[in-house]
């Protein structure tokens, strides 16, 4: 589009009071751009204003005013350009006059004088109007053969209920179940924890209502004895083919390097150069490993709903307990299974079990650890099948011993009515042993909260042990993606899917399939429920999203896509190796193949790229390259003692914020800063700091989201792949005789808004202390 620049700057917030808008106006004026000043520029005049000035023209618009993340809908204009200049809490409010002066009259004939804030202003301004000359208008990725159906993976009660709810959200579904029956689990039980009020007893299961309204819709495609041998292509494109369990269907799959050639021989990671070489090595002369299935079912979105499988313990690992020694110690799954069948019975011979030990904690060296996989649902089945006890005998006795008794919600009624039962006994303590005892066994605990130790004799023995999600034991999705058929391990989930739980429930890394229930963690069947309304409504909003040419998450509603300069890649397969959401596959070639629809639009692979090919309509390595250019850095020539220039590269959903908080509270930072928001550090290019460095800033700093085993990172990998690049950093800085202390890299939550400044103000002293940057004035 051809370009019609306007620059507007808003003088209310006490912006006017603070700036000299006189001197700020004059930074455009010199570009030969137009500006305008309003006191109110987001009210119904200041809006007035814009409009008027668009329908004369006016398309590519720099506003100097609030945050760009306040106001978002006032100031957004179909067909226009707008860069949010936040000039109010970046500038004016993080930094109140009475700790930065303004110059006086007198001051400002002294050539020498500067206005730290003024220029601070200027500065951005000059920043927002070098990056609107970059940017282009996106246009929406549209698809040729888009689909609405969404695609359940699994037939239990979570699968059941996330088709069930998308279906009479007007939605054609189709769920494939392993089984030759629709239940899964939920099928197999005798009663199950309520799910309503009072929330006090056991109900019977409500699993065949369920089947029964699925079996009944007319939305609804039922596929049994089926699993999914490949999901192939993107959200609103995905093709999908089927399979019997155990059937061979020959695919050309994906090959990405293996885990165990990523790291030295000590197990530490190696760099990404070293990485990149043995990939290279590894995939020579592959052929064309992602070609489509021609009869393979189109779907636009998939839940994945595959369940659980109860926990089997090695030989010998609860020895301590009598597992695999005492045929009456069992799991509370196969306690389960006793209980279905009728009035429990010991399994040695088939005895009335009318005194039943339930162990939630295996003891031994786990100390006051669970079971693993353990969590609010073995606590409540615990408790359930105590009172199968009390149900079957009168004179029935259940006998808990926990660590941790989880009843979450109103679950805690179900709780206290087992309290009342004079026949169940529960006590925190640590189970030492299980032993036989003639006809019965003997429990001996430790630690209870009588404060003695405990010998109990029972008939049996019952471990509470935990739910094992599918996705640990097999890919169930079977992706043909270049980073393989299962979702990536990052190794926080224990197997189970990669959903984020911090800020994206549901969502897993391969954009467009929702996780939901056992899959994501341990879940009763009421939370597995309102867990399927979830996914079910994700892919929904996927489907829509998608079919609008607009990512869904968490950048929603962006309508950029990542654009490939392809005569100048070097297929070194960067981009396709880093995305951490498997957009990019390989065409025949080697060379990147894009799937627009899986991208979330973080730009990881715009900060992968080494010849700098990849971009988006509005975010690129030139855009932000030149705003960091734009920047005017002081030097002798200009003033005796001139200011330091620190270069800030901030992560736009957790640092971002962090920093507007911190200046709606009044916290300031140095004035000798200069931040730049980007999508992510994962889309962070080298070469803006080489650059920040080579025009004379004095340092350069990253700050983003935490990564590691707490990572809070909305990318997941970014902030991780960020430090990995800032280390290999330090060869360049060192080409140019430069300290590596010049460039650094900090994390930051979004509520750990007090701790910006002190992290600025510290990054800031350490560049003074190094001395100022020998390219200055060059």
């Amino acid at each position: 589009m051809d370009k019609k620049y306007g620059v507007y700057i808003c003088t209310g917030c006490g912006i006017g009071e603070a700036l000299d808008v006189k001197s700020l106006c004059a930074v455009p004026e010199d570009e030969g751009l137009p500006v305008k000043t309003h006191p109110c520029f987001c009210g119904k005049e200041g809006v007035e204003l814009l409009k008027k000035d668009i329908a004369d023209g006016t398309n590519t618009l720099v506003l100097a005013a609030c945050s760009r993340r306040v106001n978002f809908d006032t100031f957004r204009f179909d067909g226009c350009i707008v860069d949010r200049v936040n000039i109010r809490e970046g500038v004016v409010w993080s930094h109140p006059r009475d700790q930065f002066p303004a110059l006086t009259d007198e001051e400002k004939e002294d050539e020498d004088n500067f206005d730290r804030v003024q220029m601070m202003a200027e500065d951005y301004i000059r920043m927002g109007m070098a990056r609107v000359e970059k940017v282009k208008l996106p246009e929406a990725y549209k698809q040729d053969n888009f689909s609405e159906r969404i695609l359940v993976i699994g037939g239990g009660i979570t699968g059941i209920s996330a088709a069930v709810d998308a279906a009479k959200a007007g939605y054609e579904v189709t769920v494939v179940e392993k089984e030759s029956y629709l239940g899964g689990y939920a099928a197999k039980v005798r009663k199950q924890t309520p799910v309503g009020e009072p929330y006090d007893s056991l109900i019977p299961p409500i699993i065949q209502g369920r089947i029964d309204a699925l079996e009944k819709h007319p939305n609804i495609t039922v596929k049994t004895n089926t699993v999914v041998a490949r999901i192939a292509g993107e959200p609103g494109d995905f093709t999908v083919t089927f399979k019997k369990p155990g059937e061979k269907i020959e695919f050309d799959v994906p090959y990405p390097l293996p885990d165990e050639m990523k790291v030295d021989e000590s197990g530490k990671e190696l760099d990404v150069e070293t990485i990149h070489e043995r990939y290279m090595e590894y995939n020579k002369g592959r052929k064309d490993i992602l070609t489509l299935d021609p009869n393979g079912e189109k779907f636009g979105a998939v839940v994945l709903a595959a369940g659980w499988r109860p926990y089997k313990p090695a030989d010998g690992e609860f020895a301590n307990l009598g597992y695999g020694e005492i045929p009456d110690v069992v799991t509370n799954a196969r306690f389960e299974e006793l209980a279905a069948a009728g009035p429990v019975k010991r399994p040695s011979d088939g005895k009335p079990a009318k005194s039943v030990v339930f162990i939630q904690s295996p003891g031994g060296e786990a100390g006051d650890a669970d079971f693993s996989y353990a969590g609010a649902v073995t606590s409540m089945v615990s408790l359930k099948q105590a009172k199968y006890v009390r149900e079957d005998y009168e004179d029935g006795k259940a006998y808990v011993f926990y660590q941790h008794m989880r009843t979450p919600g109103l679950n805690e009624n179900f709780y206290k009515s087992i309290q009342q039962d004079p026949g169940i006994f529960l006590t925190k303590g640590e189970v030492i042993q299980v032993s036989s005892n003639g006809d019965g066994l003997v429990i001996d605990a430790d630690n209870t909260l009588l404060g003695e130790n405990i010998r109990v004799k029972a008939d049996m023995v019952v471990l509470g042990t935990g739910m094992v999600p599918a996705t640990a034991d097999d890919p169930v999705v079977n992706l043909a993606y270049r980073q393989g058929p299962a979702f990536r391990d990052i190794g926080l989930f224990n197997g189970y899917s990669d959903s984020n739980f911090i800020c994206f429930p549901y969502e897993t890394q391969r954009t467009g399939i929702y996780a939901a229930g056992a899959v994501r963690r341990s879940m009763t069947m009421e939370e597995s429920i309102e867990d399927a309304a979830g996914a079910a409504l994700k892919a929904i909003q996927c489907i829509r999203s998608t079919n609008r040419g607009v990512s869904v998450h968490p950048r929603s509603g962006d309508m950029t896509f990542p654009d490939f300069f392809f005569q100048r890649c070097t297929q070194c397969k960067r981009c396709t190796e880093e995305c951490p959401f498997g957009a990019l596959d390989d065409d025949a070639k080697g060379t990147p193949k894009p799937n627009p629809a899986r991208c979330r639009r973080c730009g990881t692979c715009m900060g992968a790229c080494p010849e700098r090919i990849i971009g988006f309509a509005d975010y690129n390595v030139d855009s932000i390259g030149s705003m960091v250019k734009s920047v005017k850095v002081p030097s002798e020539d200009d003033y005796s003692e001139p200011p330091f220039r620190v270069l800030g590269l901030v992560c736009e959903n957790d640092a971002f914020p962090a920093l507007d908080m911190a200046a709606i509270n009044g916290l300031s930072y140095s004035a000798d800063v200069r931040l730049i928001p980007v999508r992510c550090l994962g889309s962070v290019n080298v070469i803006w700091i080489k650059d920040a460095l080579s025009q004379g800033m004095d340092g350069v700093f990253l700050l983003g989201c935490k990564h590691g085993d707490d990572y809070q990172c909305h990318f997941v990998k970014g902030s991780e792949l960020a430090e990995i690049r800032m280390k290999k950093i330090g060869d360049a800085l060192a080409s140019l005789a430069l300290e590596e202390e010049r460039v650094a890299q900090f994390e930051i939550a979004i509520d750990q808004y007090d701790k910006v400044p002190e992290i600025i103000n510290g990054f800031v002293e350490s560049i003074e202390a190094l001395g100022p940057n020998p390219f200055k004035g060059f």
